[in-house]
């Protein structure tokens, strides 16, 4: 009878370490709503992502937040209160990811955003020092787009952008680096992400008579400016973000977006790129499993929430040195241990996290890329 008692007790006091020992990692994305384009694929890489880490299971808790601000802020909550999670992946929106950044903060949790706008880690400070980005930073892909402006001796630029963090980032920054190489900006607009007619704005940007125009939107919302401004006869040179890097956007602009420029990952062009770049080989596993989950290839978004699988399954067995999961300790020691990733690659470039840098990019983390046949190709 003792005996029995004895392995009773080993027992529940092995469930109960094993269950202390659960990481627990959120994730909370647009699967519907206006940016279901950038989200569904970032929820469908979630069962992609490691399930063991330094000898510990992986358990995540996915949400959809229906592309509403206030909806992420409800589900990160929700995470953190109800399911004590250890870190959280999301959310898919610029705007989503800025609401829920003093939430994070105040809980000490972990936040890896896969989202366009540099805004959550820049400028840094107590508060964004618990956020990661997965994407490249706005001024590394815009310095890409002013440098082949100028190359092209484009000396006037059109600006339109979502009335949102991530076109306002953008309007911003590419104001800045133009100006610097002596482009001058001759009319900038916005729009909301769900408007279906941009005539005004079109209109009024083609008045300037630019040689160039700049759209800074995400996912489907890129493509409308666009066809706005074609079909009222501007053939000037048009340039993308990053935010248009998805298929979707040669599907839903065909013709009108054709010989359109953009810097962004390699996947778009991952049969050009050189086997030699150390992201290829990653890009292609994440793509290939994907495909074989869901037949077909991701849209590059996805693979931002890859990536951050990648940064935890680096950082987390360096946190779990200093603390057990599921508690403040641990979610510091987690921070600190992704400030500190040094040369990881990734699908998307490579990461050198510093306390001042938690997007990490360099120029391995985008190629310059055109449209060309309906097709992206490297810009040569």
């Amino acid at each position: 009878m003792e005996i029995k008692k004895i392995l009773l007790l080993s027992a529940l006091t092995t469930v109960a370490v094993n269950s202390y020992a659960e990481i627990r990692i959120g994730v909370v994305s647009s699967s519907t709503g206006p940016v279901a384009m950038v989200g569904i694929p970032q929820r469908n890489t979630v069962a992609l992502l490691p399930k063991m880490i330094g000898g510990e299971k992986v358990t995540y808790i996915s949400l959809d937040d229906a592309s509403d601000p206030t909806a992420s802020v409800k589900a990160v909550n929700k995470l953190i209160n109800e399911t004590n999670v250890d870190a959280i992946i999301g959310p898919s929106g610029s705007p989503n990811a800025n609401a829920v950044i003093g939430t994070i903060a105040k809980a000490q949790v972990p936040l890896l955003a896969p989202v366009g706008t540099s805004t959550v880690v820049l400028p840094m400070n107590e508060q964004r020092k618990w956020v990661f980005k997965t994407t490249q930073n706005d001024e590394l892909i815009a310095e890409a787009l002013v440098d082949d402006m100028v190359k092209r001796n484009i000396k006037t630029l059109g600006f339109i952008g979502t009335a949102d963090p991530y076109g306002e980032n953008w309007s911003k920054v590419v104001s800045n680096l133009a100006a610097k190489k002596g482009i001058k900006v001759t009319q900038k607009e916005s729009f909301q992400r769900q408007d279906t007619s941009l005539t005004g704005q079109a209109l009024k940007l083609i008045a300037g008579k630019p040689q160039a125009i700049l759209v800074a939107a995400p996912g489907s919302s890129a493509v409308t400016p666009q066809v706005a401004l074609y079909d009222r006869g501007y053939r000037g040179q048009m340039y993308q973000t990053h935010g248009a890097a998805l298929d979707q956007f040669l599907k839903l602009g065909g013709k009108k977006v054709e010989n359109t420029i953009l810097a962004a990952s390699l996947m778009l062009v991952i049969n050009e790129v050189a086997n030699t770049h150390p992201s290829k080989a990653i890009a292609l596993k994440y793509m290939n499993n994907y495909k074989k989950a869901y037949g077909e290839y991701p849209a590059t978004f996805g693979a931002n929430v890859y990536d951050a699988g990648l940064l935890l399954e680096k950082a987390i067995p360096i946190a779990l040195k200093q603390s057990k999961p599921g508690n403040v300790k641990f979610r510091q020691a987690l921070r600190s241990a992704l400030e500190q990733t040094k040369e990881l690659a990734a699908t998307q470039g490579v990461y050198n996290m510093t306390p001042m840098d938690h997007s990490g990019f360099d120029k391995r983390g985008r190629v310059m890329i055109t449209v060309k046949n309906g097709q992206w190709t490297l810009l040569k």
